[in-house]
């Protein structure tokens, strides 16, 4: 039988402090080694997912920016799911309503990848830091939208996000993907907009088009941005650190967090790995 392994990244493969630790980066690259089918599905974007994985061997395109975009493992973009300038614009202006800027992640018109901000909160200065060598940062004031928008990412209190959560909903319907929720790991809700088929799992189903859909699709995930992908995998895998809304929908729940190397631990019992 023909595999494909498909892995988030925070919370799941990477351990809490965002690396690769050494005993997966050599169960991983032993499996790529023999031909087994290993990639990524995660809601950062292509090159930082690139620089946290730079010790794997990367063979399959990686889906990034949620599902909103799929890439080669040498960074050029295969498939992208965006919103257009003018109702990106139209969602800024709703934001503003209630004193809310997002980030704005996507292309400019030339096709170069950026990071856009304007006014943040500490919530936002937070994330920035950790992206604070990151080429694709760009402040701009007022801010503005891309040519093709993938993320728009709001970050702030539960109050504030809910009364703009509702105007987006009831202004662009169906126009628009919004995802709302309590992020599990930091004081603060996320809400998050993309195309309607930016998420995870039509990115998966696009994956699979691209010539990987006769393979059994084992899923492992942490978090709720995985139940798309777990309604579409034959098998589907939560680390044991996973928000129990995940654990509801998995077919198997590891005994292992990501800090203990669940996805690693659990390939190497498969294939009986010599680590």
């Amino acid at each position: 039988m023909k595999n494909l392994y498909i892995t988030d990244l925070d919370k799941t493969l990477l351990r809490s402090n965002l690396t690769v630790s050494e005993y997966s980066v050599k169960v991983w690259n032993t499996l790529a080694t023999q031909n087994i089918k290993l990639t990524v599905a995660t809601a950062r974007s292509g090159p930082k997912t690139l620089e946290l994985l730079k010790a794997l061997k990367l063979c399959h395109p990686l889906i990034v920016m949620d599902g909103a975009m799929i890439i080669s493992p040498e960074g050029e973009i295969l498939f992208c799911n965006a919103l257009h300038e003018a109702i990106t614009q139209e969602i800024l202006t709703c934001g503003r309503k209630f004193d809310l800027e997002p980030f704005v992640i996507g292309l400019d018109a030339d096709g170069t990848e950026r990071f856009r901000y304007g006014k943040t909160n500490q919530l936002q200065q937070t994330l920035l830091h950790e992206y604070r060598n990151d080429k694709r940062l760009q402040y701009l004031s007022p801010l503005k939208a891309l040519h093709e928008n993938v993320k728009i990412v709001y970050i702030d209190q539960k109050e504030p996000l809910e009364g703009l959560y509702e105007v987006l909903h009831k202004t662009f319907g169906d126009a628009i993907e919004i995802k709302f929720a309590k992020d599990p790991y930091i004081d603060g809700y996320f809400l998050t907009v993309l195309h309607p088929h930016g998420d995870k799992a039509h990115a998966l189903r696009k994956l699979l088009e691209m010539g990987y859909d006769d393979l059994t699709i084992t899923a492992f995930g942490d978090s709720h941005n995985d139940i798309g992908i777990f309604e579409i995998a034959d098998r589907k895998i939560a680390v044991a650190n996973a928000v129990e809304e995940l654990k509801a929908v998995a077919t198997e729940i590891l005994p292992h967090t990501n800090d203990e190397d669940a996805v690693a631990k659990y390939l190497r019992e498969r294939y009986d790995v010599k680590v």
